[in-house]
């Protein structure tokens, strides 16, 4: 048994090469499948105070230490076997250079530039965040890069969500449209999610998203939703995090790492532009890409994901009577 520190506060996206102090919390969920390989560990990680929810009470996490002033200076006087920087701000390598320990994976303070730098195991990963040339081309699921940072082989190991939702399923699909701060060029117009509605509210219960002011709120309406469909965002990982099928809208963002862990289908806009994904945060075309997911292809998809949903759940009742 080791004890290890997971520095992931959500400040940089792993992948990209974007920092801000605008918390990515899909950013912090996503790396929760790393815990998967250190289930015999103590380990404690190391988090901004908006991402800490979806760390609480998660069984391989033995101490969730917010970002402040108090938890540097202990940090910087704690000794561990393994520490693992996930964030690629230089303040926050330099923080993680100066804490003892045996080991360490991911990324290191560059004295002489300022900046981050790569422990070894991550330069591929440094690379695709710094390039988005190389970013494009990448085939290469979210999880395997991850984990080659870190010196191991990802065999499927999902997120590790603590939150259990006190919620029960209640209607058949929810609306996951908004966006976080950071891409809202993600976002699928407002119009086609209404023009989606009325293509299925006949047949299917519909609800809006919410709890968007509180993210237990949120993770306990996603929990009451048998099928989200969701712009690439934190609602899309929090739903296959609760098990719950989801259709996820991409246009800008890459899709090539998403790996949805069979939970349900990623639509692309049907489009002759040679940009998507432009990886970029403006759009600078006529008419931005999501225009060209089309809320009839949508609604086809939803239909066939809640039949196959019903059929199997009849197939299951069929067993149980069965025997």
């Amino acid at each position: 048994m080791g004890k290890v520190l997971i520095i992931k506060l959500g400040y940089s996206e792993t992948l990209d090469k974007e920092i801000s102090r605008t918390t990515s919390l899909g950013d912090v969920l996503r790396t929760t499948f790393i815990l998967n390989f250190f289930k015999r560990d103590d380990v404690s990680w190391f988090v901004d105070e908006k991402a800490a929810p979806l760390l609480e009470n998660n069984p391989y996490i033995s101490r969730v230490l917010i970002h402040n002033l108090e938890t540097v200076l202990q940090l910087q006087h704690e000794r561990f076997d393994t520490v693992i920087n996930l964030e690629k701000v230089p303040g926050i390598c330099a923080l993680a250079d100066s804490i003892s320990a045996w080991r360490r994976f991911g990324f290191r303070f560059d004295e002489y530039r300022g900046t981050a730098q790569s422990y070894d195991g991550a330069e591929k990963v440094l690379a695709l965040s710094s390039s988005d040339d190389e970013k494009r081309e990448n085939k290469r699921y979210w999880q395997e890069a991850l984990a080659e940072m870190i010196g191991k082989n990802w065999k499927g190991e999902g997120y590790v969500l603590g939150h259990k939702p006190k919620t029960k399923l209640v209607r058949d699909i929810g609306f996951n449209w908004q966006t976080g701060q950071k891409w809202r060029n993600k976002a699928w117009p407002r119009e086609n999610w209404e023009a989606l509605e009325g293509l299925l509210k006949n047949n299917y219960s519909i609800d809006w998203q919410q709890g968007l002011n509180d993210l237990r709120e949120y993770m306990d309406w996603i929990n009451t939703c048998k099928l989200i469909v969701t712009n690439d965002s934190l609602g899309m990982h929090l739903a296959v995090a609760l098990k719950r099928k989801v259709i996820a809208l991409f246009g800008p963002s890459s899709s090539k790492e998403v790996y949805l862990y069979e939970k349900g289908k990623i639509l692309l806009p049907k489009t002759s532009y040679n940009c998507v994904p432009c990886l970029q945060r403006e759009c600078f075309q006529k008419e931005h890409c999501m225009h060209f997911i089309k809320p009839k292809d949508v609604a086809k998809e939803a239909e066939k994901i809640l039949k196959q949903g019903k059929q199997a759940g009849h197939a299951r009742s069929a067993m149980v009577g069965a025997k």
